[in-house]
């Protein structure tokens, strides 16, 4: 009775933690697509704490099922929306999200009819939320170095061990038979979502790392607050106010790292880290991602690198003594490693493919040339002849 209790306790008390979570999210604005998912995943982790509780009738299943099948979803969006900036929401994951679910449902009404049909859906659901699963697990860690956010990178802990947690609890134990006879659930599903005291701390743990990692006070960016105005990211380089507990970011320190990338061209070294770009300044790695997000308002490392490299590139294009220089030898010259990278940043940047821009730089530099009389072609009449 006492371990019933204690399971009961954490359940409790990790329900009341995420429905709190679920209150302060709500009250953020603008809704975007993190902090919904968030919601969803929140709302969902009460709905899995209750319904897998001791003495909870496994009947309720039945009807929790739909609820339950689609969390391995939710927790692979909220991933992918939260760690990577240039996420957007398809309709394909909402049409993922509806069949897993469908799936789910339908496994659950038909057990006791087909039951092989039904077991042979929960697999196949468990197989997806794997996938997912670990994806969600190669979203957090692959992005992890890049990430310039002190408050997203402590998150990731939590969604590390969210989606290991999902990888052995739910889609783990549901590739093993499943036997409901009698409402008796010896293994599989139910096992994964019987009222365990370790299923009960797995979560409590979860809403406590995900709790800490909102209720982190944030850093008053003058950066953050001037893109939020719609400024560019580089007009706010101001010093910090050190009110806070934290080292203020020196305009002298913002100038030094301006000259390397500018006049020292770092950036087209190739396989740059932020580790080697702090050694270069004889900062620790922190205090370089500290500078770079609150003092410039950047997110992510590779975005700040990109944009020196992008604009090189976009000079480099519409230079006319570099028009027959491969876009390839550009692309590599101004530090990208690989065509497919620069072509994806380029047309996220500007719109056009790199031939593109080149092809409309050459036009409008042959439109603005003068002609052979000596004089402007028509529309650069207001043009002021040096």
């Amino acid at each position: 009775m006492e371990i019933t209790a204690l399971d009961l306790g954490l359940r409790g008390a990790t329900a009341g933690i995420f429905l709190m979570i679920v209150v302060v999210l709500l009250r953020i604005r603008p809704l975007n697509a993190p902090i919904r998912f968030a919601v969803a995943l929140s709302a969902g982790a009460v709905a899995y704490v209750i319904a897998t509780a001791p003495f909870v009738p496994k009947t309720s299943l039945w009807w929790t099922m739909p609820i339950l099948a689609g969390n391995p979803v939710i927790l692979w969006l909220w991933a992918r929306a939260t760690f990577d900036d240039d996420f957007v929401v398809r309709r394909w994951h909402g049409a993922l999200w509806l069949l897993v679910i469908g799936i789910g449902y339908s496994s659950s009404l038909t057990w006791t009819t087909w039951p092989k049909l039904a077991q042979a859906g929960l697999r196949s659901v468990s197989l997806v939320w794997l996938v997912l699963a670990l994806s969600a697990a190669l979203q957090t860690v692959r992005t992890w170095r890049a990430d310039l956010i002190a408050g997203r990178r402590r998150l990731r802990i939590a969604s590390l061990i969210a989606s290991l947690v999902l990888i052995v609890l739910f889609a783990g134990s549901n590739l093993v038979p499943i036997d409901w006879a009698g409402g008796q659930a010896p293994g599989g599903l139910a096992t994964a979502l019987g009222g365990s005291l370790s299923t009960a701390l797995g979560m409590f743990v979860l809403a406590v790392l995900g709790g800490l990692s909102l209720f982190q006070p944030p850093a008053a960016s003058p950066a953050l607050v001037a893109m939020a105005a719609g400024k560019p990211a580089g007009a706010a380089r101001v010093a910090l106010p050190a009110g806070d507990g934290r080292e203020s970011i020196a305009p002298l320190l913002l100038r030094r790292l301006e000259t390397l990338m500018t006049v020292e061209r770092i950036y087209c070294q190739e396989g740059l880290t932020i580790g080697g770009l702090a050694a270069k300044l004889d900062l620790p790695e922190h205090r370089l991602r500290q500078v770079i997000n609150e003092g410039l308002g950047y997110r992510n490392f590779n975005t700040f690198l990109n944009r020196y490299r992008l604009d090189d590139a976009k000079a480099a294009l519409a230079d006319p003594s570099q028009r027959d220089v491969p876009v390839l030898t550009i692309a590599i010259d101004a530090g990208f490693q690989s065509i497919g990278p620069f072509n994806r940043a380029f047309k996220a940047d500007t719109g056009l493919t790199p031939t593109e821009f080149r092809r409309d730089a050459s036009a409008r530099s042959q439109t603005s040339a003068p002609n052979g009389n000596g004089n402007l072609k028509i529309g650069q009449a207001g043009r002021e002849i040096g």
